[in-house]
């Protein structure tokens, strides 16, 4: 199974860029059928995963997607599943 990665580590505080990347790698899950992205906020204080979660919760991007995991063994990091 093919698995994307988005490290959200070296652009925690650029808001602008965290979107943007974001929108990248759900659109090219989509267009390359890819059924596994995996993002990792990292564990902090939480914030920026919060931050991506309602960025997955919008309509228009929860519409594309199967559905989202959030890593029982590691807080600092979210799957979200396709499904072709």
């Amino acid at each position: 199974m093919a698995k994307l990665k988005l490290d959200l580590h070296d652009i925690f505080n650029k808001g602008h860029k965290i979107e943007a990347s974001l929108n990248r790698i759900i659109q090219d899950a989509v267009e390359k059928k890819i059924e596994l992205v995996e993002i990792i906020p990292g564990k902090g204080s939480g914030q920026l995963k919060k931050s991506v979660l309602r960025f997955l919760n919008q309509p228009e991007i929860k519409k594309l997607y199967h559905r989202l995991e959030k890593d029982d063994k590691n807080f600092g990091r979210i799957f979200v599943h396709f499904k072709f």
